[in-house]
C-alpha cells in the first residue's frame, strides 16, 4: 500500500465524492484530502473510524492502569472482591 496513491486534492474530493466514498468503503484505506498542497483532511470509513476510537479508548484505559501501578494506588484482588462482595449483599450501599 502506498500512501501516495490515497492522497487527493480538494478540487478532486469536489468533482468525484462519490467515487472516493466509495473507494474509501471498499479498501478500508483513510484518504488524504489537500489544500494548496497541505494536507487539511483524512477521510475514512465509518467501520474503521469505530474501530480506531475503540482501540484509542482501550489504549488509554491501559494507561491509566499503568500510572495507577506506578502510583501504588491498587488493590489486592481479594479484598476488592471482598469489598464488592459486601457492597452487593448489603444493597449497593
Amino acid at each position: 500500500m502506498k500512501i501516495s496513491e490515497d492522497i487527493r486534492p480538494v478540487t478532486y474530493l469536489k468533482s468525484r465524492a462519490a467515487a472516493l466514498l466509495s473507494q474509501i468503503n471498499e479498501t478500508h484505506r483513510p484518504v488524504i484530502i489537500t489544500q494548496n498542497g497541505e494536507a487539511r483532511a483524512v477521510l475514512q470509513d465509518p467501520e474503521t473510524y469505530e474501530s480506531m476510537r475503540s482501540a484509542i479508548g482501550l489504549m488509554k484505559l491501559i494507561a491509566q492502569g499503568e500510572e495507577d501501578i506506578r502510583r501504588q494506588r491498587t488493590t489486592a484482588q481479594d479484598e476488592l472482591f471482598e469489598r464488592l462482595e459486601k457492597k452487593l449483599k448489603s444493597g449497593g450501599k
